[in-house]
């Protein structure tokens, strides 16, 4: 199908954000807003000397298409970038305050309510159409966070400003369509990183003078960071933001998966049980494209 390859992005995206416990531990003794900076920064710098050194021709036809639109649809594009950097940041400034402040399951939940947010907001906002077994999805999620949540409502509270912030961001950016997807990408990264160049000064602790600190620092922002959030945009350009929104379900399941098998946290037959019903919700969501998979390669087979 046309659509295969914008689903294999999507899930190789959030596959790869499922590991980033694997490459934050290292450096779990750090200040989360130091790694926060130099994350914003590093991959700020890095796509600016990607762009200017290899896209220059990408940039230049990105100026010709932007000056070519009309005054309301520049208007309508600047505010969708501007718009995609904010709730980029927000989402990063969000998902850091709860981790320090309220807990870490907290940010984790955040990353099952995304999808359903996600979904409802596309719905809302961008007309998009559901089947009736797609919404039994979306109800199944809904019960599957309920669950976790149920030993503290201010955990789902939290959860929900997070979750909100990024699907805000995939739903804006479904419609931010005719620009190549990495100049839009370091355009919305380095917006955020000269917002937050201010603050470094006065938040930031100690310049960090391990080597550790650094590789770690340069493999979330090229594996964690950039590479993901690409695929990511990709994937929008072909696929519903509900769908994407759905597959990002993918992470917390991994990072679940890593924090029972690799790191031997505690995990209860209730947890089990709501991120069984959340992994059925994904394979109900996306049932029709899997039924389509299957009858094309069938047919294949009988050719």
């Amino acid at each position: 199908m046309k659509t295969t390859k914008y689903y294999a992005a999507a899930i190789t995206a959030y596959t790869i954000w499922g590991f980033f416990s694997l490459v934050l531990k290292p450096i779990h003794e750090y200040a989360s807003l130091d790694i926060l900076f130099f994350r914003v920064f590093s991959c700020s710098v890095l796509m600016l000397l990607i762009a200017f050194a290899f896209k220059r021709k990408k940039i230049k036809e990105s100026i010709e298409i932007f000056k070519a639109l009309s005054p309301s649809e520049k208007r309508k594009t600047v505010l969708l970038n501007i718009g995609g950097s904010f709730f980029l940041m927000a989402n990063w400034f969000t998902f850091i305050y709860v981790m320090n402040h309220v807990s870490v399951k907290a940010t984790s939940l955040a990353y099952l309510v995304c999808p359903i947010l996600t979904t409802l907001l596309a719905y809302f906002i961008l007309h998009e159409k559901l089947k009736k077994t797609q919404w039994l999805a979306v109800g199944l999620s809904i019960s599957g966070c309920l669950l976790l949540s149920y030993a503290d409502i201010m955990d789902m509270f939290f959860s929900v400003i997070i979750g909100l912030t990024y699907a805000s961001y995939l739903v804006s950016q479904r419609v931010n369509n005719g620009f190549d997807k990495f100049i839009i990408l370091t355009f919305h990264i380095t917006l955020a990183a000269l917002f937050l160049l201010p603050f470094y000064p006065v938040y930031s602790g100690p310049v960090p003078t391990e080597f550790t600190f650094y590789f770690c620092i340069e493999t979330i922002a090229i594996f964690f960071t950039i590479i993901p959030l690409f695929l990511n945009l990709y994937a929008l350009s072909g696929i519903n933001s509900s769908t994407v929104g759905m597959l990002l379900n993918i992470n917390p399941m991994i990072a679940f998966a890593l924090a029972c098998f690799v790191y031997k946290e505690k995990i209860t037959p209730l947890q089990i049980f709501a991120y069984s019903i959340i992994f059925l919700a994904v394979l109900v969501f996306n049932s029709h494209h899997l039924f389509s998979l299957k009858q094309k390669r069938m047919l294949s087979v009988k050719n």
